[in-house]
């Protein structure tokens, strides 16, 4: 009992350090806050490893989570019409279990990297940045709040277009590791400690001052629609008809630019369905000129045989389809659990309303598809929560000269996810060098410059149009041509020799 009072303190002291990250990110924008926390998480564990690396970073963990993602509650309990309770409830389970899969490669880390206090400074980056990307991956992955989308506006942003986000996270610890080494170390350690600090601030300072990519042809003119469909009439069949009114009512001034944006699943209904309509707005956009671009639910019937038996199914895909000045159609590659498919669906289908919502029957499009193209001009697509894939987005790059993202962000009500979302979109602009176009049925739509910079954005919960200028952009940069895989390749190789160093010295593990 002493023993679990005394490592009380230590876990609270994980837990705030934790709950700091967050703060580093939009809306709040304190990065030194969220670096004060990275700080104290490496101090803790370098420290106090007798609290245990699961135990510290598990607390971490849900520190970071608790404050960061808790609007999963609106969506489960204002959309998902959950009782209060079983809201609090299933967004609890979800802040731990993303708290368990933080904490579980600091755990195997201790339990078979077996790190020195010299080692634990050398391999704290390493594992830092592998983690989040592990955490970006597994079970479809969850690449939300890095440490790293907090320098937009430092010097660390000019690292970006040459190692990408998990870069990011990897430098910021090892600015972490170098001031505690500055404390704790030999003279010479420490200077080598201030040398990484100062160069990796300076080198940052340096890059933000290169262009990595080039104009291609002269600006485009783009309009985006933000309608402001309330959610709980998003799929309301009565609906239907003064949504396209809104879409047509909002548009009509909007026809001179040389895009025209609608944003996801804009039109409440399926792609046959729609057919009508969207052939009225064709003929529009070819007599004005217009590439009009918009979100749609595609159905398709496709013929299977299963034991002999022939018989028909519909496939559902979260699309964007193109018509007037433009050509393309693109079905969305990663789907958000729950809110588009539901894993283990056999036994959570109707067992609450959140686990049947309207789009909750979608398929995954295929990993192989071509960008749109709006005016012979490129366009990489992300429908939503794909914008958030560092190198998914990278690899669609090199294929176009702007980035198209549309969203729905009304499923999170007036909390933080809509303005982290944004941020990521400008994350992925600095990282690709390109302009990145996003439209959203209820904000915030936004026009984002290659450097990552907002140059126009609408407001949150009105009807709202969104006008401005984008410059397609040719060449890649680093990131671009190489992805995360070098600097993720660079740290697993660290903690394996770390891990094989440790075990040639027989180093014991830490309680």
């Amino acid at each position: 009992m002493n023993k679990a009072l005394r490592q009380t303190p230590l876990f609270a002291a994980a837990l705030l350090a934790g709950a700091c990250q967050p703060l580093g990110l939009a809306p709040f924008n304190y990065w030194p806050v969220a670096f004060l926390g990275l700080l104290s998480f490496a101090a803790i564990l370098y420290y106090k490893p007798t609290l245990g690396f699961f135990r510290t970073s598990f607390a971490y963990g849900i520190g970071l989570y608790g404050v960061g993602v808790s609007w999963v509650f609106v969506s489960i309990h204002t959309y998902g019409n959950a009782s209060v309770f079983l809201g609090v409830l299933l967004t609890t389970l979800f802040v731990v279990f993303l708290g368990f899969m933080f904490a579980l490669p600091f755990w195997c880390w201790q339990r078979f990297g077996r790190p020195s206090p010299q080692l634990f400074l050398r391999g704290f980056p390493a594992l830092w940045a592998l983690n989040e990307a592990y955490r970006s991956w597994i079970f479809t992955g969850f690449p939300w709040l890095h440490i790293g989308y907090g320098h937009l506006e430092t010097p660390l942003a000019g690292w970006a277009p040459v190692l990408g986000i998990f870069g990011l996270g990897f430098l910021l610890a090892c600015c972490a590791v170098s001031l505690l080494a500055l404390i704790q170390t030999t003279l010479k350690q420490r200077l080598v400690a201030a040398s990484l600090l100062i160069g990796i601030i300076a080198i940052g300072g340096l890059l933000a001052q290169k262009q990595w990519t080039q104009a291609a042809g002269p600006m485009k003119t783009v309009a985006m629609v933000q309608p402001n469909i309330p959610q709980e009439h998003k799929w309301d069949r009565d609906w239907l008809e003064p949504t396209y009114q809104r879409l047509v009512a909002q548009s009509e001034s909007l026809w001179r630019a040389d895009w025209l944006i609608w944003p996801e699943a804009a039109l409440p209904t399926v792609l046959s369905e729609a057919q009508p309509f969207i052939a009225t707005m064709a003929e529009q956009a070819q007599a004005t000129q217009t590439a009009l671009v918009t979100g749609v639910i595609t159905d398709q019937i496709n013929s299977e045989n299963k034991n002999g038996r022939h018989f028909f199914v519909s496939r559902y895909f979260n699309s964007l389809v193109v018509v007037g000045q433009g050509s393309g159609l693109y079905h969305k590659q990663r789907l958000v659990p729950f809110g588009e498919y539901v894993p283990l669906e056999a036994q959570l289908r109707g067992l609450i309303q959140f686990f049947n919502l309207p789009m909750s029957v979608l398929h995954k499009g295929p990993s192989e598809q071509a960008p749109l193209m709006l005016s012979g001009t490129p366009i990489w697509p992300a429908v939503c929560y794909e914008i958030v894939y560092p190198d998914l987005i990278a690899s669609g790059a090199r294929q176009a000269q702007a980035i198209l993202t549309v969203s729905n962000d009304a499923w999170f009500g007036e909390s933080l996810a809509p303005i982290q979302h944004l941020q990521m979109a400008q994350m992925r602009a600095l990282e690709t060098g390109r302009y990145v176009i996003r439209a959203t049925n209820n904000g915030i739509s936004a026009i984002i410059d290659e450097r990552g910079k907002i140059t126009a954005s609408s407001k949150q919960f009105v009807q709202a149009t969104l006008e401005g200028e984008v410059q397609p952009r040719t060449g890649n940069t680093p990131f671009m041509s190489s992805g995360s895989a070098p600097i993720l390749i660079i740290c697993g190789l660290l903690l394996l020799g770390l891990g094989l160093i440790s075990r040639r010295k027989k180093a014991p593990a830490a309680e």
